[in-house]
């Protein structure tokens, strides 16, 4: 698969509860066209972003992020507000390995201009189903700060499942930093979609884009 020639748009309502925001996003692979806004949008980000995560600064680091997103091991997408284009977030599966395993690592962050306002949550759930389908995985791994709320948030409302505690895991900002690890396999995917259709359909006062999500999350300390 060609990513840079890959373009999806979700079908699906942006809904959050407690929020008045209802548009949709696209997804598609970050391209030079897109450096100048993601870049201003990176910087404009910084203090939502750390210490959980570094992204692109300048055009030179977004030129090396692009040569990244391009690796076969990589499947890197941009989340677009279909109202104007404007780049929402982002999501980075990385590290894909093939063969028995099928798996992938994924990281993800808002544009704290839109931080809040349900984009990220559906750009995460439209992820999900590229992941499981087009590419074919059959697990994601995302590997989150304890401090960093709003991205176990996040994984939990889109049905990642806590895994276990990982210690000095990741070196950010020139630290090493502990981690929680969350995953997600192909069977857990499609288990939770299920349910968010059987919510669905006994509730007929839910629209037909509006998504939830029944999670019992296990912490084995």
């Amino acid at each position: 698969m060609t990513l840079d020639r890959v373009s999806l748009e979700s079908a699906a309502v942006c809904t959050v509860p407690g929020t008045a925001s209802r548009e949709c996003v696209s997804l598609r692979p970050p391209s030079p066209e897109d450096a100048q806004e993601f870049v201003a949008r990176m910087r404009a980000s910084r203090k939502l972003h750390r210490p959980w995560i570094s992204m692109p600064q300048s055009m030179e680091e977004y030129a090396a992020y692009l040569e990244r997103s391009r690796k076969e091991t990589n499947a890197f997408y941009l989340a677009h507000r279909r109202e104007d284009d404007a780049i929402v977030g982002f999501l980075n599966i990385s590290e894909i390995v093939r063969g028995k395993l099928q798996s992938g690592f994924l990281g993800y962050g808002a544009v704290a201009q839109f931080a809040g306002g349900g984009y990220l949550t559906e750009a995460m759930r439209f992820l999900l189903r590229e992941a499981f389908t087009t590419l074919r995985l059959h697990r994601l791994e995302v590997n989150i700060q304890p401090g960093n709320l709003g991205s176990i948030a996040l994984a939990e409302r889109c049905g990642f499942q806590y895994e276990g505690f990982s210690p000095r895991y990741l070196k950010i900002g020139g630290r090493w930093r502990d981690h929680e690890r969350w995953a997600m396999t192909r069977e857990g995917w499609r288990a939770v979609n299920r349910l968010e259709r059987e919510r669905r359909d006994s509730n007929p006062r839910v629209a037909p884009g509006e998504r939830f999500t029944v999670l019992a999350v296990v912490r084995v300390e």
